[in-house]
């Protein structure tokens, strides 16, 4: 345990030290912050409907992605980087709420405040998590309830992503259940919110925060992560820490988290009562000309897979043995076959799944094929998980969330 806590002391001090920060336990952006955009360009995204253009940029310690928005950043990865189990730290999606995010922490300054319904509150420094609590890691899959937005038919509002606002990052931290067990959870408690370093733009603004039911929060698998992929935490993706929620949609990762009330009677606020929810029908689906009234939090994954290669921007060759790609994703019950078409759904076949990467993980999978003839092949692939769910054919919802009906792509053969 001591090796471990130096080793991600010695991490993170090195990658300080890459940013060229003023302070020795200072992290802060490169360039003159996150502010230092570089200039994109308009191009294609592969995948996307014919003639869609999106714009490319670079924030410090992120490559070049897919930028549908600036302030505050929002960032797509291109396809390619999912050919691997896992998500490079500067390939990671990024997506925030608010345009005042932190761009420096002080980690001698940083403090993680629990409050609320607790015997003893805390005011943890980065050193107390690093040494106070037991160290657990995991390979966890993430993405946003709006990942592949723009694919919805009648188009929906909001950021129109394709399907590359999601991830699969191994992390490292703390157990939440081991943090609240240390502040004491008082009798009446009913849940537990989670709040980060970003700040509104007005005061009228509601502050970012989500809760979690304290029967999760205190039996559940949430952890505070401190590390990501063997090293600190993007600033983009939540340094210092962030909550990891595996099979929960990313809105609950709160990013630079800082602080953890228990509450006693359920929080009320916008990102609760009016964002990030779902018709409560049995499908979580809605007919576009009569939009669900009744909706319920988004909260776990469902079951579904995509393609990452093919993807529908190049060619393949008549006779040519060509390999199809992709990923499979749900709640946490592990994915038991995927199946796909490459005649428009007429029939189907199973792909062959790669070995369980982690639990939360998502699942790789392959098939072969070798095309017969000339034209446009449309290739459908559809996920079945180990509880018997399976993907729709189509699916609808006036705010565009947790899309994952079967994903289909046009294919040219030549």
């Amino acid at each position: 345990m001591a090796d471990d806590v130096a080793a991600t002391r010695r991490r993170l001090l090195m990658a300080m030290a890459g940013f060229g920060a003023s302070a020795a336990l200072t992290a802060c952006s490169k360039g003159s912050g996150l502010q230092g955009l570089l200039s994109g360009s308009l191009s294609p995204i592969p995948g996307q409907e014919t003639g869609s253009l999106r714009s490319w940029g670079r924030y410090p310690e992120k490559t070049d992605l897919i930028m549908l928005a600036d302030r505050p950043p929002l960032l797509e990865t291109p396809m390619h980087y999912f050919l691997k189990d896992l998500t490079p730290n500067d390939a990671y999606f990024v997506r925030w709420h608010y345009a005042g995010l932190p761009t420096r922490v002080d980690l001698r300054e940083f403090r993680l405040n629990v409050t609320g319904a607790v015997t003893t509150p805390l005011r943890l420094s980065f050193d107390d998590l690093l040494n106070q609590f037991e160290a657990v890691s995991g390979v966890v899959f993430s993405q946003c309830a709006g990942n592949s937005r723009s694919f919805f038919r009648p188009q929906v509002p909001g950021a129109e992503w394709s399907n590359g606002a999601m991830g699969n990052a191994h992390y490292k931290g703390v157990r939440l259940q081991d943090v609240l067990k240390m502040a004491g959870v008082t009798r009446g408690a009913v849940e537990a919110s989670f709040r980060g370093l970003d700040e509104p733009p007005l005061q009228s603004s509601p502050p970012f925060e989500k809760p979690l039911p304290l029967e999760y929060a205190l039996h559940g698998d949430a952890f505070i992560a401190y590390e990501m992929n063997g090293q600190p935490l993007p600033m983009l993706n939540g340094f210092p820490i962030r909550l990891v929620v595996p099979g929960w949609f990313a809105t609950y990762w709160v990013k630079s988290l800082s602080q953890i009330t228990v509450r006693t009677e359920p929080l009320k606020s916008f990102w609760v009562d009016t964002a990030y929810r779902i018709p409560s029908t049995p499908t979580h689906d809605e007919d576009p000309k009569h939009p669900s009234e009744i909706t319920q939090p988004l909260t776990t994954f469902p079951t579904r897979s995509v393609f990452v290669s093919p993807d529908g921007s190049g060619k393949v060759r008549r006779g040519v043995a060509a390999t199809i790609e992709g990923i499979a994703v749900d709640g946490g019950a592990g994915i038991a076959r995927v199946e796909v078409s490459v005649d428009g759904g007429r029939s189907w076949a199973d792909a062959r799944l790669n070995p369980v990467i982690d639990k939360y993980s998502w699942r790789r999978w392959r098939a072969d094929w070798k095309p017969a003839a000339a034209g446009t092949c449309k290739l459908q692939c559809r996920a079945t998980n180990n509880q018997g769910q399976t993907q729709p054919i189509s699916e609808w919802n006036h705010s565009g969330y947790q899309r994952h009906s079967v994903q289909t792509i046009e294919v040219e053969v030549i």
